[in-house]
């Protein structure tokens, strides 16, 4: 033999052994490692894709609540607007109504003063008429003549009537 060839002998020997022992511990410890790392992947992917789809399912439900949400917006604002204008039919009704109750309180008092006024002119007017026929019959019937005169002329009048 050969140096080169026994050297080559041991190094095929060495070579043999080595990969038997490799692949009766080795491999299956690499196999093994591989397949975990495959399995891990592989669980990684799937809570990946759970993850995904809890994504997807959280989102269309925030869709669905933001869309409820801007639903019941609407429906509070419609609420307010509504309250507010009843609010001001309410005011202004009530504005009318007191402004024509107030209308009618002063028409009211208007027509009383109106009267006042009147029974205070007429009665100014008999006090003053009275004054004057007093002064007048005065100055007329200063003689007896002319004062029976005058009744007989009263006493004609009332009996024609």
């Amino acid at each position: 033999m050969s140096p080169d060839f026994g050297l080559l002998f041991w190094m095929l020997l060495a070579f043999l052994i080595v990969f038997i022992l490799v692949g009766k511990y080795g491999f299956p410890v690499i196999v093994k490692m591989v397949e975990e790392r495959k399995k891990f992947i592989d669980e990684s992917l799937k809570n990946a894709r759970e993850a995904n789809e809890k994504l997807a399912n959280i989102k269309s439900e925030s869709e669905a609540i933001l869309r409820t949400a801007h639903e019941k917006q609407a429906q509070i604002l419609k609420e307010a607007m509504a309250t507010r204008d009843s609010i001001i039919k309410e005011a202004r009704d009530k504005a009318q109504e007191e402004g024509h109750k107030i209308l009618l309180e002063a028409q009211a008092q208007i027509a009383a003063e109106k009267e006042n006024a009147l029974q205070e002119i007429r009665s100014t007017v008999v006090d003053l008429s009275i004054r004057v026929a007093e002064r007048l019959l005065r100055k007329k019937l200063e003689s007896d003549s002319e004062q029976e005169k005058l009744i007989n002329n009263m006493l004609n009048d009332m009996t024609k009537n």
